[in-house]
């Protein structure tokens, strides 16, 4: 008998910030995200975050020399053009537009980072 599994449409990430505030702001202005008291997304939840005040520094925890979280974008025009935008729109670039040759094809990426440190990664890959 064949397992039938609920289809999940999409997913965000949970990150605890030093300031509210000003993360709120940040995701707004810098990354173009919608912004209410529960959610900062974007393009229907192709981009989605909760932010969460910490109540302490201590809970405030980034990894380190990786992102916190990933999207993914069609094609590499398009991640130039979101490059573009963000750059414009006053990101903080944690790792200029760079591509890696693989044997199935090209990946493109780079990576922005909030006030508190996480790092958000963006990438594409075109098939040869």
């Amino acid at each position: 008998m064949e397992q039938v599994k609920a289809r999940i449409e999409n997913s965000l990430t949970v990150l605890l910030v030093s300031d509210l505030a000003r993360s709120q702001a940040y995701y707004a202005e810098a990354l173009g995200c919608d912004v209410n008291e529960f959610w900062a997304i974007r393009d229907d939840f192709g981009l989605g975050f909760k932010l969460i005040q910490a109540e302490a520094m201590e809970d405030v925890r980034p990894n380190r020399n990786q992102c916190n979280t990933y999207a993914y974008v069609r094609t590499h025009d398009e991640l130039e053009l979101l490059f573009e935008e963000l750059q414009s729109s006053g990101a903080v670039i944690a790792a200029e537009p760079f591509v890696t040759e693989f044997d199935w094809g090209t990946w493109k990426e780079f990576s922005v980072k909030d006030p508190d440190g996480y790092v958000i990664g963006f990438g594409s890959g075109n098939k040869k």
